[in-house]
């Protein structure tokens, strides 16, 4: 009854539309235009925009067709059945009827269980967290031989209800990482500066040999070009945490920002020592190697120099011990494109004044 009487409302309310424009017409002695009246009042009602096209269809069936279906049905490009369909529909002191009817049921089929039943099932699904509503279900029927009317579909319903599911944090979870990943400072929020030690690229590059799994984390620096590499057994935050100790201490302790990528290794204890030492960490956007290209550019110096070169070994001390001779090639002795052909030692001596002891420090 209650629907019934919002239905009328609501149809009460579109004639109401239709006889403002009309009454006003009226009073005003302006001729009426029904065509325009329909317009007006589709603006007014706000149809939807495949109601506003077939209002269009119907102006024009007695405007600009001569009340001529086939010609109407040729100029929009629609089939007659439909055109018929939404003519013999149509209500002009009702244009809402040109909108698409809901398609959802009439009657849906309700939840039909008792309060005992839903108890009993309940505590079989908390008995039985991974067990689906088939065999919840089955256990149901051998331990309550006594009810015969519960369903399967009354199983699933109860669940459903209950919201009793295994690991019910993981939505939580996945909240809480999105949360996370918002809350991380992106690179673009960074406005670049001209100078050593201000932003500080690094990155991590996977080898594998011999069967074995070995991780290279490298760093450059944005601006003076400085870089260093090491090779580490595993890859975990605390590798990238020593190497983060290590490079801060070549630096000379004047890193001002580091950037990464949004890899695992440069999370937790990473992070943790980047507070500690109140250096700032940026994050590149997610799939977007573009953020980073100084890095990547020193990574395929270091693999098509150094690596391919035969340098590469899974003993991860023999390798850092011949990086250590190339990175001393690499700073001290190879001339830099973007750096005017100097060496990066040279090129931060002279612009930024970097002191000579910075050698001193290589082999850590």
């Amino acid at each position: 009854m209650i629907r019934l009487g919002i239905m009328k409302l609501i149809k009460g309310i579109k004639s109401m539309a239709y006889e403002y424009y009309r009454t006003a017409c009226k009073k005003l002695s302006i001729p009426i235009n029904k065509y325009e009246l329909w317009i007006k009042t589709a603006k007014v009602l706000n149809l939807s925009k495949p109601a506003k096209q077939r209002l269009n269809w119907i102006i024009y069936y007695y405007t600009k067709s001569d009340k001529n279906a086939s010609l109407t049905c040729r100029h929009f490009g629609i089939h007659r059945s439909i055109w018929y369909y939404w003519f013999n529909r149509f209500n002009e002191t009702d244009i809402t009827t040109l909108e698409d009817k809901s398609s959802a049921p009439h009657k849906t089929r309700e939840k039909e269980y008792t309060p005992l039943q839903y108890s009993r099932v309940i505590k079989l699904r908390k008995q039985y967290i991974k067990y689906g509503k088939v065999k919840i279900f089955k256990i149901y029927q051998k331990q309550y031989l006594d009810d015969k009317t519960l369903s399967e579909w009354n199983v699933q319903c109860i669940i459903e209800s209950s919201k009793i599911y295994y690991k019910p944090a993981r939505k939580d979870q996945i909240q809480a990482k999105r949360r996370r990943a918002s809350n991380k400072k992106r690179i673009t929020e960074l406005k670049k500066k001209p100078k050593t030690g201000y932003l500080i690229c690094i990155d991590s590059i996977v080898k594998y040999w011999n069967g074995k799994k070995r991780y290279i984390i490298t760093a450059i620096d944005k601006y003076g070009k400085l870089a260093y590499a090491r090779m580490y057994n595993n890859h975990t935050s605390l590798s990238a945490k020593d190497f983060l100790l290590r490079l801060n201490y070549l630096l000379d302790k004047r890193i001002e920002n580091v950037q990464t990528d949004n890899g695992s290794e440069f999370l937790k204890y990473f992070d943790e020592l980047c507070d500690k030492l109140n250096i700032p960490h940026y994050y590149s956007r997610v799939r977007s190697p573009k953020d980073n290209p100084d890095i990547e550019r020193f990574n395929r110096t270091l693999k098509e120099e150094f690596i391919q070169l035969g340098n590469m070994t899974d003993n991860a001390e023999l390798f850092n011990s011949r990086l250590t001779d190339w990175l001393v090639e690499y700073n001290f002795n190879r001339p830099h494109q973007t750096l005017e052909y100097l060496t990066p030692i040279e090129f931060n001596q002279k612009y930024m004044k970097v002191s000579e002891r910075w050698s001193s420090s290589t082999s850590t």
